[in-house]
């Protein structure tokens, strides 16, 4: 019988066992129909894979689960390809690359990207973790392809299939340009490797993401507490109206009003108006280039007005936790990133100090309004891993540690700066 993959179409690990088909001259076909969920529920799968998992090879000689081992299976079938190289060492080298990108790329890029996609919870210390880890890999990894084209020998072997599968889900989901330039080698490799014809046929035309998924309770918070009292207090009074108007068809037409309803305005949108518009302030500070303190500095505090603004110092809490330079400087970048939502209303310098670890974390950020906003110290989570103090710019030595982050001083408090970082 033909070898049967139970797997749907898009899974990155069927892809293993496809790829190597292709080029070992295996014939394996796709169980048709196949449905996640649905078809690795049901008895006749569940006897080949007990647990459910896909994707599972249906052969002759019986079932085979777990994707390397399938893939393993599949490259051979036939003795006659280069899949395990020519000797003894290629097989261990071989062996030795399958094991490493399952167990430090796969991994890892699997504890980055299931938490953001909502499967499983989202904690910010295994993320960093994770990102910390796999880095480290995606290093050896470059460091070894400085000097080789594939990983074992001068051809494609079972180890450059898994591997580029494995970094597959990688680039196209969640590790965006800015983060992959940091390893060329790992670039190069990868975009040589799919690009050839049989992982071509089987990925088609491979497309890096351009965006990190946001972590999903980032933004579901804020949505009961805006939506559900309306839904006790209107439905009567709306569907009233609606049943004169449409009684045939009363949910639609109710739907179709929910969706584009504006979101109420954020109560920072009902302060008095201020004499300082941020975005003048952001611009000022952009554009100037030279004479720094003279122009930029004077003109922010020409600007700033204490009444409709507030400048606040933040100290990190757990820099003893700072042992590693880009983990840290990763964190103060999260941390910027989730920020996104009070970009209307603040602007923020962030330091990484020292010039050894554990490196120190400060920033200073003004928003608008006499204090923190609320939404943003329910919504981000990374304030609550800070120490908050307004400024007092009655004391002229806070408004020069004012004027020392905005500009990036150096020395700044007696040590060098590892990073400075901008939110504007």
């Amino acid at each position: 019988m033909a070898l049967i993959l139970h797997a749907g179409k898009s899974n990155k690990n069927a892809y293993k066992a496809l790829i190597a088909a292709e080029y070992a001259g295996v014939q394996v076909q796709l169980a048709p129909n196949f449905e996640m969920g649905v078809s690795n529920k049901t008895p006749e799968f569940l006897k080949m894979n007990p647990i459910g998992k896909v994707p599972v090879l249906e052969t002759s000689e019986g079932p085979v689960f777990e994707s390397n081992a399938i893939a393993r299976y599949v490259a051979r079938v036939k003795g006659d390809n280069t899949l395990y190289g020519s000797s003894s060492i290629d097989y261990g080298h071989i062996e030795q690359w399958i094991d490493f990108s399952s167990l430090e790329i796969d991994a890892n890029i699997g504890r980055w990207f299931a938490p953001r996609k909502g499967f499983g919870p989202y904690l910010p210390p295994a993320e960093e973790a994770a990102i910390s880890s796999l880095k480290r890999a995606l290093g050896a990894l470059n460091t070894h392809l400085a000097t080789n084209t594939y990983l074992v020998g001068h051809t494609v072997t079972l180890a450059d299939i898994i591997t580029t599968c494995n970094l597959y889900l990688g680039f196209t989901n969640i590790m965006i340009k800015s983060f992959t330039s940091e390893f060329p080698h790992v670039e190069r490799y990868f975009w040589t490797l799919v690009n050839q014809p049989n992982f071509r046929k089987i990925l088609g035309q491979v497309k890096q993401a351009d965006a990190v998924p946001p972590v999903p309770s980032a933004k579901k918070p804020a949505q009961p507490k805006e939506s559900k009292p309306k839904a006790k207090d209107e439905p009567k009074k709306e569907a009233k109206k609606e049943a004169k108007k449409e009684p045939e068809k009363p949910k639609e037409e109710e739907e179709e009003e929910e969706a584009p309803k504006p979101k109420p305005k954020n109560p920072l949108d009902l302060l008095p108006p201020s004499k300082m518009i941020l975005d003048e302030w952001k611009r000022l500070y952009s554009n100037t280039k030279t004479n720094f303190r003279e122009v930029a500095i004077k003109g922010f505090w020409d600007m700033y007005d204490p009444e409709g603004y507030s400048l606040w110092f933040c100290d990190y809490k757990y820099n003893d936790e700072n042992t590693v330079s880009f983990v840290t400087m990763n964190k103060v970048g999260g941390f910027l990133q989730r920020m996104d939502l009070a970009r209307k209303y603040a602007f923020g310098k962030m330091l990484v100090i020292g010039s050894q670890p554990p490196f120190k974390v400060k920033g200073l950020w003004l928003f608008r309004g006499p204090e923190i906003p609320k939404f943003v110290m329910d919504e981000c989570y990374d304030m609550e891993l800070y120490e908050w103090s307004k400024v007092d710019i009655s004391d002229e030595n806070q408004k020069e540690r004012v004027n020392q982050m905005i500009e990036d001083h150096e020395p700044f408090e007696g040590e060098s700066l590892l990073d400075a970082k901008c939110f504007k």
